[in-house]
């Protein structure tokens, strides 16, 4: 894909209109592809702290997880080493327990074409139930704890997580084998790339 196409490609998602209909605050698509970027990290939907700066993980999920990656905001915001690509390019509204699941439309209309500008990728993060669904499809097991703990076998293309959202500390609680073995795992994996 030449630098015009991509570009091209960029300014057309980042006008997408497809749920305007359906998004409280109004479309923003969020998000950070580039030719060179080498792990690719594919959340659930931009919360309100993401969709008033626009900068992918710019919250406290996001400090969690780049603590879990042992990386610093210079080397996460570096496009060449990450690209981040949520299932929900916008964010989706406030539901009974938290934001509401991404728009199913962005994974359809824009995933294949903007992961086509990342040939180098060479493992991508699944960040909680929705991307881990769409990407491992009936490769998944049961439960997300189950196909978290069993990630090895999605190796070496792709890295199933827990969401980092503070929401989550009673399940990180509750799974201590999560930080004294997996994180350790994913550290290693990330700094085998970067």
């Amino acid at each position: 894909m030449s630098k015009v196409e991509l570009e091209t490609l960029i300014s057309t998602v980042k006008a997408c209109r497809i749920c305007e209909a359906h998004l409280p605050l109004g479309p923003r698509p969020v998000f950070s592809v580039h030719p060179r970027s080498r792990i690719l990290i594919i959340g659930q939907a931009p919360g309100t702290k993401v969709h008033a700066t626009g900068i992918p993980w710019n919250d406290p999920s996001g400090d969690e997880l780049r603590r879990w990656l042992g990386v610093d905001r210079e080397t996460f915001y570096n496009p060449e080493i990450f690209g981040i690509m949520p299932m929900g390019f916008c964010y989706p509204g406030r539901g009974k327990g938290g934001d509401l699941p991404p728009r199913p439309e962005c994974a359809v209309h824009w995933h294949s074409s903007l992961r086509s500008t990342m040939p180098e990728v060479r493992l991508t993060l699944l960040i909680g139930s929705f991307s881990q669904t769409y990407y491992l499809a009936d490769l998944g097991k049961k439960t997300l704890t189950e196909t978290v703990r069993n990630f090895e076998s999605y190796l070496p293309d792709f890295f199933p997580l827990v969401h980092p959202s503070p929401r989550n500390r009673l399940w990180m609680r509750n799974n201590p084998w999560f930080e004294g073995e997996i994180l350790p795992r994913l550290r290693k994996e990330i700094f085998k790339i970067i």
